[in-house]
C-alpha cells in the first residue's frame, strides 16, 4: 500500500462544520459504493475466466486442438484491463475514504466551527 499523503496547508480550505460533515458522510458512502461496484466487476470477470478455463479443459483433446485458446499475452492484457487497473482504483478510493474519515474524526474531537478540507473535496462540494 502506498503511504497516506497529506495536502499542504496551502491546498486546504476552511469550511463550516455544519456544511462539511453531511457532505463527508455522503462522500464516504458514495466512494464505498463505487468500491463495491468495482470489486463486483472484478469478481464477475474472474468467474467468467474460471468458467472459460474449466470449459476448455473439459473438452476432448481433438476438440481443444480445433478450438484453440486465447494466447497468453491476450490473457495478460485482459487481466490488466479487468483486474489490475480497477484494483488500483479501489486502493485510491480507499485512501480517499480513509482521509475523509480522518477529517470526520478530527472534527468530532475538535469542537471548532471550521474544518480544513482539501481543494479537491471542496470542488466536489460545489
Amino acid at each position: 500500500m502506498e503511504p497516506i499523503t497529506y495536502a499542504p496547508a496551502s491546498h486546504l480550505r476552511h469550511r463550516k462544520a455544519a456544511e462539511v460533515i453531511p457532505f463527508l458522510n455522503t462522500y464516504i458512502a458514495k466512494r464505498e459504493q463505487e468500491i463495491a461496484e468495482i470489486e463486483q466487476m472484478v469478481e464477475r470477470y474472474e468467474k467468467r475466466r474460471l468458467h472459460e478455463e474449466r470449459t476448455y479443459q473439459s473438452m476432448s483433446k481433438m476438440r481443444r486442438l480445433l478450438t484453440g485458446k486465447k494466447p497468453d499475452h491476450h490473457l495478460a492484457v485482459e487481466y490488466i484491463h479487468y483486474v489490475k487497473r480497477p484494483m488500483e482504483r479501489v486502493r485510491a478510493l480507499r485512501l480517499e475514504v480513509e482521509q475523509a474519515r480522518a477529517i470526520l474524526h478530527s472534527s468530532n474531537d475538535n469542537v471548532s466551527a471550521t474544518i480544513a478540507i482539501s481543494s479537491e473535496m471542496e470542488d466536489e462540494m460545489n
